[in-house]
């Protein structure tokens, strides 16, 4: 975006004038393209050091940003069937915050059955996207219609009742409430009590450990538990298609494969999901398709398969190395 590339050029500057900058930056592109050497720091383990170009095809540091290759290999799903229905279909979509343009003419379709995966950089506009399909912020051009309803007239509360549920980045789960109301809450706009406490039991079920602790405060949850929260809340809205933004972020390797396990499951059982996740590599073997987005708009859409082989997938996580100042990240 015009404000990242004005830091970068920012930097350049003090540099060129005798300054030495130490930059902790998780914007890799940004990274690449401005410091003259670079550490690499995974799970506080220092796996790479030197300059950008090195770093940026060092296999340690494509196996953190990208995920590890041979870990979980599994052949992906086949595409949809040509006549399955279109479930979402957003053409040239534009969001502004005042001047910032966050997403430019975006464009894509999910299919009824499918995981489709929007991946990208931090900073890409992945959120933003999923926002505007939620109704949390307002669009400035295009179309975004979930199954005829033309979502950018629609209120968030008519979007889930429609049948589009969204879990954002960071959960967003209430922390003074118990987890029993806040499974209650996915179910707002429902109003009959017992069809929601049916529903509650459900996902209870599913969630053996949302049920041993329904009467704790969400905040004493484990990060995990808290995303398994949110996830269940999403699901007692009863959704048609189920949009999940960074399910994983922070959370320990095993309880995100715990997550990525329970998306899985979803799919199998019909549930179509759309999945924003910074691990591209994980999130394209579970996906049949997948988008690239790079500041704000969208580059390359492909089958999942193709997408883990293309070497521009790389470069929107990790940057064109073009060194322009003298700092160190």
């Amino acid at each position: 975006m015009v404000e990242k590339r004005e830091i970068g050029q920012l930097l350049g500057r003090l540099s060129a004038d005798g300054l030495t900058i130490l930059l902790i930056e998780h914007d890799m592109p940004l990274v690449t393209s401005t410091c003259t050497q670079v550490a690499v720091l995974d799970f506080g383990r220092k796996i790479a050091d030197g300059e950008p170009r090195a770093v940026a095809n060092d296999p340690r540091v494509l196996d953190a940003y990208l995920g590890r290759r041979g870990e979980h290999e599994r052949p992906p799903p086949p595409a949809p069937a040509r006549h399955r229905r279109r479930l979402l279909d957003v053409t040239a979509l534009d969001v502004r915050y005042g001047s910032v343009h966050a997403v430019r003419e975006a464009s894509l379709q999910v299919y009824a059955g499918e995981i489709v995966t929007l991946i990208g950089a931090n900073g890409a506009g992945k959120s933003t996207l999923l926002a505007a399909l939620s109704g949390l912020v307002p669009t400035s051009g295009g179309r975004a219609e979930f199954d005829g309803l033309d979502l950018t007239r629609m209120r968030p509360s008519q979007i889930v009742r429609a049948g589009l549920a969204h879990v954002p980045e960071g959960r967003h789960i209430l922390g003074r409430l118990t987890v029993r109301e806040n499974l209650a809450l996915g179910g707002y706009s429902r109003g009959r009590a017992r069809a929601l406490n049916a529903d509650i039991a459900r996902v209870e079920q599913r969630f053996p450990i949302l049920a041993e602790r329904r009467a704790l405060s969400a905040a004493a949850l484990s990060g995990g538990e808290q995303q398994m929260l949110a996830i269940a809340r999403a699901l007692i809205a009863r959704p048609r298609l189920l949009m999940l933004d960074e399910p994983t972020l922070g959370l320990a390797p095993l309880v995100a494969e715990a997550v990525f396990e329970l998306i899985a499951d979803l799919h199998r059982e019909g549930m179509t999901i759309l999945l924003v996740e910074q691990n591209a590599h994980r999130s394209l073997q579970l996906a049949q398709r997948g988008y690239v987005i790079e500041t704000g708009r969208i580059g390359l859409h492909d089958s999942a398969e193709r997408l883990r082989a293309d070497p521009r997938v790389r470069r929107a996580y990790l940057g064109a190395p073009a060194t322009t100042s003298g700092a160190s990240a």
